[in-house]
């Protein structure tokens, strides 16, 4: 151990913090592997117990963190989001201005409930179809959507994990912990001067370009089906009833020319197609023609019509983009892939599939919708089927068909405010009231919103445990040791000095803008959380060693923290934007640094006039 070779404990600390940095900066490895080696290497030179090495995971913070995740997927999932985003749509006209004032404010206010990287994620396919449709390249837009995002994280406690990091050092420290509003008093004026900034200087700034790759654009999707299908006329299900005088007779003697307009597509049972023997009870009539004819069907012939368990309708007359969507049911594109179980079924357009869930609404075979008749499946075929949301999202998982896009997306951004959307918006209420109010502590808060949104069947398990990004569990978990041990190790308290010594003489603003350049060089280069987590503890350091109060230190390390500007690949939201703006490496830092000046000058002149020295 390095112990051994005579190091001080603090000399041991600075290498594994030089270490860790070089890491990150490299890039090579990920960011979870990282956290780990340091939470390894504390423990292998002895500057930490294997209780303290992994207390981390334990943190209430991590608890925080990971439900925020889960809210943040319940709005998401539910379309509350697209929702927003269909009302920034009709509010934004032609003008480009307030294009880009809305999308900002927009992101920004989600920001503070979804975080950065959620808000960006949620609103960028929009934003692009916006861009395109006022004539502007998505470059002009999604950087003002990321950085607008990064502003927003700073208006509530749950815009980002660092809010919480900051707040539990706060507390910890004797300071108190910052409020559920209190964050907005610097939130606020970082949205308004980086909406300013985009808005006077963005289109000088910012390159246009075109994307190598644009993100799909769902909205239309019910009218894009039906183009694609050509869909010209709904079909109808009849069920046959017990007393119907079909029952017993030959299924090809009914004589569907007596109905004018009316073709038979198919019948069906319990146990799939059928093409011979006689009717029996609850078999199932396929057709398609005039309202009136099939009515008239359904009267002499005693046939019920056969609707659930799907929101499908057999009126001809009804716009079927209007009717393919709804926040119960969709529809989806299923491919037969080769060697699947599904070549040679024989299906046809109005037949429920085998397992009784899903409605098959037309099929395609070589780019051309087949006639609605009965046809046996190949590879390659293309069907359109239209069920439940729950049941279009089993196809996924099934290993017979292929699904082109997947049924979350489509739901997420064609059917906003979908099911448990106001389930949502309640529990997120609540949550925000326990958080503001302070009755019980941050985690427990947004824990029980977790919970309450799995156990009102917003979300099911998996879907929670696929929200949480663990990249980021595993990162904060991982360098919640390091931080501690800067402080234990006293290596923490020498950097301190050290600024106070060179700084010193500058007053508590020299410290400051100390700390606000180590945290905007840093913030760069590595992971903004692990940034902040490095930083906090030199920073109530450096402000006991001064003798001053370390909240504006630590607010203004969490400003910094969000001002990852110059580079993509110290936020995830910035690498989001990367591919579907067509930004290049040295793009960001044009609009970037004017934006993190304005975060310098709020950390540096507005934060100590809030939060005194």
């Amino acid at each position: 151990m390095l112990l051994s070779l005579g190091m001080s404990p603090s000399t041991t600390c600075f290498i594994i913090l030089a270490a860790a940095v070089v890491l990150f900066v490299w890039n090579r490895l990920p960011v979870g592997i990282v956290a780990f080696a340091v939470t390894l290497s504390l423990w292998a030179t002895g500057l930490v117990d294997l209780n303290q090495a992994f207390a981390g995971f334990g943190d209430p913070v991590i608890i925080f963190i990971a439900s925020l995740f889960v809210v943040s997927e319940a709005l998401d999932a539910t379309g509350v989001t697209t929702w927003v985003g269909q009302q920034l749509i009709t509010r934004i006209g032609s003008s480009q201005v307030r294009l880009l004032v809305l999308t900002m404010l927009l992101a920004a206010t989600l920001s503070a409930f979804i975080t950065p990287n959620g808000s960006v994620a949620a609103l960028m396919p929009m934003v692009v179809v916006l861009g395109l449709r006022l004539e502007r390249p998505p470059s002009l837009l999604l950087m003002p959507l990321a950085f607008g995002a990064h502003a927003g994280s700073l208006l509530l406690l749950t815009g980002t994990g660092i809010n919480v990091i900051v707040s539990e050092a706060a507390a910890d420290a004797g300071l108190g912990g910052f409020g559920f509003f209190e964050f907005a008093l610097a939130g606020v004026p970082l949205v308004l001067g980086s909406v300013a900034i985009v808005v006077l200087f963005g289109e000088r700034l910012l390159p246009r370009r075109t994307p190598n790759s644009i993100p799909p654009n769902l909205g239309d999707y019910a009218r894009t089906m039906v183009k694609q299908y050509h869909l010209a006329g709904g079909l109808a299900r009849l069920r046959v009833e017990h007393g119907s005088p079909l029952v017993g007779t030959p299924r090809s003697a009914l004589d569907i020319a007596a109905y004018p307009d009316t073709e038979m597509v198919g019948v069906y049972t319990s146990e799939g197609a059928a093409t011979e023997g006689a009717f029996h009870p609850n078999d199932v009539l396929v057709v398609r023609g005039a309202t009136v004819s099939i009515r008239q069907l359904a009267t002499t012939q005693a046939l019920a019509p056969y609707a659930e368990p799907l929101a499908f309708n057999g009126d001809g007359q009804r716009d079927w983009a209007d009717s393919l969507l709804s926040s119960e049911v969709g529809v989806a594109e299923l491919i037969i892939p080769p060697r699947s179980a599904a070549i040679g079924m024989r299906v046809f357009p109005g037949m429920a599939a085998r397992n009784g869930n899903l409605l098959i609404l037309a099929i395609q075979r070589g780019g051309e919708t087949l006639a609605p008749r009965e046809t046996a499946l190949a590879a390659g075929d293309a069907l359109l089927v239209q069920g439940t949301w729950e049941a279009l999202r089993a196809n996924e998982d099934d290993a017979d068909v292929l699904v082109v896009d997947s049924p979350d997306m489509v739901r997420r951004q064609a059917a906003p405010m979908g099911p448990g959307a106001r389930r949502t918006i309640g529990v997120l209420i609540v949550m925000v009231v326990l958080l503001a109010s302070g009755v019980v502590p941050a985690a427990i808060g947004s824990l029980l919103a977790a919970c309450a949104l799995i156990v009102l069947g917003v979300l099911s398990p998996n879907q929670a445990y696929r929200a949480i990004s663990w990249t980021v569990i595993v990162l904060v978990g991982g360098m919640v040791p390091l931080s501690h041990a800067l402080q234990s190790t006293g290596a923490a308290e020498l950097i301190a000095q050290g600024l106070v010594r060179a700084l010193g003489d500058a007053g508590p603003y020299g410290l400051l803008l100390g700390l606000i350049l180590i945290t905007a060089v840093l913030g760069q280069l590595i992971s903004n959380t692990a940034t902040a987590l490095m930083v906090i503890p030199i920073a109530l350091s450096a402000a006991a060693a001064f003798g001053v109060s370390g909240r504006p230190m630590l607010m203004a390390v969490n400003v910094m923290s969000a001002a990852a500007f110059l580079t993509p690949v110290a936020m995830p939201a910035n690498m989001l934007i990367m591919g579907p703006g067509g930004y290049q490496f040295n793009d960001y830092w044009k609009l970037g640094l004017p934006t993190l000046v304005w975060f310098s000058i709020i950390a540096l002149v507005w934060v100590p006039l809030i939060w005194r020295f």
